[in-house]
């Protein structure tokens, strides 16, 4: 996971680097990876139909509006974490909301309660905590976030191409 985590931040400070001439660290880097996973999600979120929202490619997985509330869920849990926050209800979305509409809606409010996150400082990312019964740091909270949505937008995209939709990162981009 954590080789996951510095390549996806390497994927994303690189391009980063030759647009702006300066190199994100830290909590920049781990924003630029999740904003980008977390804007597919949404795009895919409103991009599938209500009536596939219950599909599944195969019986053991989750349903699409499953995978798209448990990364809601997630959020909610490793953004509250980063900032020092109790644990929040919202974490159980997955079993709890079943509409197209309340699961975008729960995405988008998850990504929005993660923008105070990933708008810390690299200083206060530092602060230790525990994560999963370790001893981590609320950066290492950030960058298990932002994997978590890049492995699960991997899923989304399988989902996607199933239904015979184009996946939002391979979508043509607008002003191109």
């Amino acid at each position: 996971m954590k080789r996951l985590a510095i390549g996806l931040m390497m994927f994303v400070a690189v391009p980063a680097m030759a647009q702006t001439g300066a190199v994100n660290t830290g909590v920049a880097s781990a924003r630029d990876v999740w904003n980008g996973m977390t804007q597919n999600i949404i795009k895919s979120a409103e991009q599938m139909p209500e009536a596939d929202y219950a599909f599944k490619p195969v019986a053991t997985v989750r349903s699409f509006g499953e995978l798209i509330g448990h990364v809601a869920g997630a959020q909610y849990m490793f953004c509250a974490m980063a900032v020092g926050d109790p644990p929040r209800g919202e974490a159980d979305i997955e079993s709890t909301v079943k509409t197209k509409a309340g699961l975008v809606e729960a995405i988008k409010a998850s990504t929005e309660y993660c923008k105070k996150a990933y708008a810390q400082t690299d200083a206060a990312a530092g602060a230790a905590l525990k994560v999963f019964g370790q001893d981590q740091n609320r950066m290492y909270a950030l960058t298990l976030n932002a994997a978590h949505n890049a492995e699960h937008y991997g899923n989304i995209v399988t989902y996607l191409r199933i239904k015979s939709m184009v996946p939002p990162s391979s979508q043509p981009r607008t002003g191109q």
